[in-house]
């Protein structure tokens, strides 16, 4: 208490001799600016009161308001926006798993409304709506010169109505549409299957239940496999998700970290700069780990995929990130609305910035178009594997009498597992190649060795990153 009365009082001091030889100029230059800022306030006001009495139609002086906030804060970046009653409410809803609409995240580019990533099991995932998608029309009516939230609010509507909107896609030479059915958005935040022996966690979105979920799903899998020693390894899919809370993001993070740092934001005000440590425990016991990552990418799922990344934790596989890197802070303004504004960006372990450059994966695998229908034969498509090939395929092969019926079993199984995967290149080229991966780092009996805690890791990708904020702050 001594120490922090001295520092106050030596700062009042030096403030005291530092006033009394500047305070003028000091003075002058903040009542300059205070006239200023009166000056607009002034204009504000008489532009207010042109519209309410001129005006065509007689307009809402709350919506007038609230446009006019809402338009203050989108000039500031595309993330920044007043949150109405409504939309507030909406808000909080998404981050408790559950909301009405078709299940896709998008911004704002060029005037264009793009999709950042559509959400897993929704109708626009159903109905083939992709990352880097620009929706230019709904139901007929041009999206184009409207917010973001106006646009946003056009495609919402009562569960089961159907809507239709028209896609711009790279690639393709015509605008296209895409008819679907509004539904009730239940998120599936943590999905988990066995593809050989590698764990596959699939993350949709950072909400409230993700960390608590994947907890469960991870040990649920793995004695599904046969106990940790039976997994060659765990591939995190983080393709498409658009982000989320930064505190579930952070808790993800340091499931599978024992030490270091995760995450840091630095804002405007120093003092308002805060960092994130991982505690000791890995979900994955050391266990080797892929991330996979896309273009749908974003804000959560980054500051994921750059922790694990910067510590050498995980191998990132797949395309780079959408590279949204800001914090945005969710402010109570009254009782039922709020303001979203960016305070802060996110920086990874290594001390990089990903905002708006993504971060770009250690092997980049593009997924690749299905391939065209081979054109086949009336009796169907011709396979080499209908012929012998093989020593066991002659007549009067020697039979292998060394090999036990429960190595001849494993044998079988082994096989079987090649040919999945084999299969699943065909399902999921990046997820087929992040299993092989994990596969291989198996057979070399891999063990993942985390940078040491104080020791600054090593960049592994290029890029800069940034995040949003939870409880607070949001992110995604």
């Amino acid at each position: 208490m001594k120490h922090y009365l001295i520092a106050g009082v030596g700062g009042m001091l030096a403030g005291a001799l530092f006033t009394t030889q500047i305070a003028g100029p000091l003075v002058a230059q903040e009542a300059g600016k205070n006239s200023s800022v009166y000056e607009q306030l002034e204009l504000f006001g008489n532009v207010f009161e042109r519209v309410r009495a001129d005006y065509v139609e007689a307009p809402d002086d709350k919506t007038l308001i609230e446009s006019a906030i809402n338009g203050m804060l989108t000039s500031l970046d595309p993330h920044s926006s007043f949150l109405s009653a409504s939309d507030y409410e909406d808000m909080q809803t998404q981050t408790r798993g559950s909301f009405g609409g078709l299940g896709i995240e998008v911004s704002q580019e060029d005037g264009l409304v793009k999709v950042v990533s559509p959400i897993d099991e929704t109708p626009a995932a159903e109905a083939g709506v992709k990352s880097g998608d620009f929706i230019t029309h709904v139901n007929g009516e041009s999206l184009m010169g409207l917010t973001l939230d106006d646009a946003v609010d056009m495609m919402r509507g009562p569960v089961g109505s159907e809507i239709t909107v028209t896609i711009l896609r790279e690639g393709e030479n015509e605008p296209f549409d895409l008819t679907m059915t509004r539904d009730t958005i239940k998120l599936t935040v943590v999905k988990t299957r066995i593809e050989g022996h590698a764990v596959v966690l699939r993350v949709s979105t950072f909400n409230d239940e993700t960390y608590d979920t994947m907890k469960s799903e991870l040990d649920k899998a793995v004695k599904d496999v046969g106990g940790i020693d039976k997994v060659t390894g765990f591939v995190l899919d983080l393709r498409n998700n658009p982000g989320g809370l930064l505190n579930q993001a952070i808790e993800v993070s340091d499931a599978f970290l024992d030490a270091g740092e995760i995450v840091s934001t630095r804002g405007r005000k120093s003092e308002d700069s805060e960092r994130w440590n991982a505690e000791t425990g890995d979900l994955a016991q050391g266990k080797p780990m892929v991330v996979l990552i896309n273009g749908g990418s974003a804000s959560a799922s980054e500051i994921v995929t750059g922790a694990l990344q910067d510590h050498r934790r995980a191998i990132v596989v797949g395309e780079k990130s959408f590279g949204k890197g800001s914090v945005q802070t969710v402010m109570p303004v009254t009782s039922d609305s709020a303001i979203r504004l960016t305070t802060a960006r996110y920086y990874t372990p290594s001390g990089r910035s990903i905002q708006a450059m993504g971060i770009q994966p250690d092997i980049l695998v593009a997924q690749p178009r299905p391939p065209a229908d081979a054109e086949d034969d009336e009796d169907g498509p011709r396979s080499e594997s209908n012929f012998g090939r093989s020593e066991a395929d002659l007549r009067g092969a020697l039979n292998n009498d060394s090999i036990s019926d429960d190595e001849k079993k494993q044998m079988e199984e082994e096989a079987n597992e090649v040919e999945a995967t084999a299969k699943l290149r065909e399902e999921d080229y990046q997820m087929a190649y992040a299993v092989d991966i994990l596969k291989g780092l198996a057979a070399v009996n891999f063990e993942a060795e985390q940078v040491p805690a104080g020791a600054k890791p090593a960049v592994t990708g290029e890029g800069s990153g940034k995040g949003e904020t939870g409880a607070a702050k949001e992110n995604g």
